[in-house]
């Protein structure tokens, strides 16, 4: 299907669509019309300054791609499973930053 508002981000490792223009997820503006405090797509829209329009094509290109949006987030999961908190580099507690 092809979308007004939403294309691919070039130099993304992400295969899922975005706004055009912005790097603003598809999934980001349909996660924010679902769960416990749901949003309208009009206010959804005004959160994230795009049209309506734009917030009910990522509604419909997620609720027909979540396949492809579960396997991203598992990705994701898995890579930061990867690196676990043991890789990530943190200055001691007791070191002071530079002046």
């Amino acid at each position: 299907m092809q979308y007004k508002y939403l294309d691919h981000w070039l130099g993304s490792s992400y295969r899922q669509l975005f706004y055009k223009g912005r790097k603003i997820r598809a999934e980001t503006l349909y996660r924010a019309t679902v769960g416990p405090e749901p949003r309208t797509p009009e206010e959804v829209a005004d959160d994230y300054d795009v049209p309506v329009e734009a917030v009910r094509e990522a509604i419909d290109y997620c609720t027909h791609n979540e396949d492809l949006l579960r396997q991203e987030l598992e990705e994701g999961l898995d890579d930061m499973r990867a690196r676990g908190p043991d890789k990530v580099h943190l200055a001691p507690i007791n070191e002071k930053p530079a002046p």
